[in-house]
């Protein structure tokens, strides 16, 4: 079966308008929604007088001011920063390493824990009291704050520092769905045995990390979840700001699930352009009018794949927001047609693809030409043994018309 090749690339920038109007008037928006940060109250005494360090990014505000920021006009000691892939500005490529350095503004260390460097050293976090940790999450199990979480947490049980988390909705949160990871494929981009697509915040999250003995020898941290208000999983959730840099729009956070799975192969998902995980293509396609040319863009994709050729394939930018959630699952469609295109031609799949499925399973059944609907069965006793477990550690009204 051939790629659905059927959007022009001439009208990308009606689809541009559509993508951007969509999520204000075509889809039901929580409203007075306030994230752990903003429940000041909650936390701020417990910061007095202590030496503190802070987990956070660009996406880390109350309002429009950085956590950093506002603590320390609070006279809050912040002592260092610790910062996940793309960097505490949130400017430094998926994949790039990036060194420790000092905040321009603050002058506060920053430790990157990214790279060799996952996990805190003792010498990191000696002399500090609590941490606060503060990331937007998107919900995806590859998605790698949630691996950072996990290496944070692993390091305040050991040295018995107290953790703060600071919940922040997720976009993703409105289904559950993908094959659940198998231990044997445990990495940086899977650490948990969760389904692709987990269905909790990231407080909910680092709950499941703590009750489920997932760290080290079954330790526990000390751990304080501040939750956010007025938020409903079921919601639409517009983050304000860019969770990572090839996230740049609604769209693209509620594609990522699908699309992320082809960064195990040899389809471009749009990267070097201005619509990254909106679209996917390769240049051995030939036989459709979409087309696009990946360069180098500084802090987003320096090198992305296919650097500088144009590429075929197809436009997602117009999809309707609304349809696309109501599914409630992730799209296998994209990788099925594109294998289906390309298989013969390319070593499809490389290495990376068992770590972002979470097993071998998933490559074995789209090379034997399964269907969608088979290979979607094959998960879901695990995914009912998930839910079972994920019921503990939920804080907020769980998912309406699940089949749970």
């Amino acid at each position: 079966m051939k790629m659905r090749l059927w959007i022009k690339y001439s009208v990308m920038s009606v689809c541009f308008v559509m993508v951007f109007v969509l999520p204000a008037c075509g889809v039901q928006k929580e409203k007075n929604v306030r994230c752990g940060a903003e429940n000041i109250s909650e936390y701020i005494n417990v910061l007095a007088h202590k030496n503190v360090a802070v987990v956070a990014n660009q996406a880390s505000l109350i309002g429009k001011v950085h956590l950093v920021d506002f603590l320390l006009a609070k006279g809050i000691s912040i002592n260092k920063i610790f910062s996940p892939e793309h960097g505490f500005r949130g400017d430094v490529d998926a994949g790039e390493k990036f060194n420790n350095a000092k905040d321009r503004k603050t002058g506060l260390p920053i430790i990157s824990l990214y790279g060799k460097h996952f996990k805190p050293s003792v010498s990191d976090v000696k002399g500090i009291d609590v941490f606060v940790f503060d990331l937007q999450d998107v919900g995806v199990r590859f998605y790698t704050y949630i691996s950072t979480l996990h290496y944070v947490m692993e390091v305040c049980a050991e040295q018995k520092i107290p953790l703060i988390v600071l919940d922040r909705p997720n976009p993703n949160a409105y289904y559950i769905d993908g094959p659940v990871l198998k231990p044997r494929y445990k990495s940086f981009v899977g650490m948990h045995p969760v389904p692709i697509v987990y269905g909790m915040t990231i407080g909910e999250y680092a709950q499941m990390i703590n009750g489920e003995g997932w760290l080290k020898r079954g330790m526990r941290c000390d751990l304080t979840v501040v939750s956010c208000q007025n938020w409903a999983r079921d919601s639409f959730y517009e983050l304000s700001v860019k969770p990572s840099p090839n996230l740049p729009n609604a769209l693209s956070v509620a594609l990522y699930p699908s699309l992320c799975l082809f960064e195990g192969t040899v389809v471009s998902v749009g990267r070097g352009t201005n619509f990254p995980f909106q679209c996917y293509g390769h240049p051995l396609i030939t036989n459709g009018d979409f087309t696009y040319q990946p360069g180098s863009i500084s802090g987003v994709s320096k090198y992305p794949k296919f650097k500088g050729e144009k590429c075929y394939g197809t436009d997602l930018q117009c999809l309707d927001l609304r349809t696309l959630r109501s599914k409630r699952k992730i799209n296998l469609s994209y990788l099925i047609d594109a294998f289906q295109e390309l298989g013969t031609r390319t070593t499809f799949f490389n290495s990376f693809f068992r770590n972002l499925a979470g097993t071998e399973k998933l490559r074995k059944q789209i090379e034997a030409g399964l269907s969608e609907k088979k290979i979607r069965e094959s998960w879901q006793k695990d995914i009912q043994i998930f839910k079972e477990i994920r019921k503990k550690y939920l804080i907020y009204p769980d998912i309406r018309n699940d089949d749970r």
